[in-house]
């Protein structure tokens, strides 16, 4: 049962891993409100507050309806 869980993780991730460039053209996650971006040394440094926040209330929604 574990083993089924963590094969549908790893997939899910490689996808959503993939897919990425093609939804940060049309999702704006990493540029919400209370997303902070560091500049150092010609470098962005990204930390994705609201992003991280949003992200993980709908994996609880999901999961609750599960």
């Amino acid at each position: 049962m574990l083993l089924k869980w963590l094969i549908s993780v790893v997939i899910v991730v490689a996808l959503l891993g993939g897919l990425q460039p093609l939804l940060a053209r049309y999702l704006p996650l990493g540029r919400l409100p209370g997303d902070i971006v560091i500049h150092r040394r010609g470098r962005p440094i990204l930390l994705p507050f609201t992003t991280t926040v949003l992200l993980s209330l709908v994996a609880w929604l999901i999961l609750r309806m599960l």
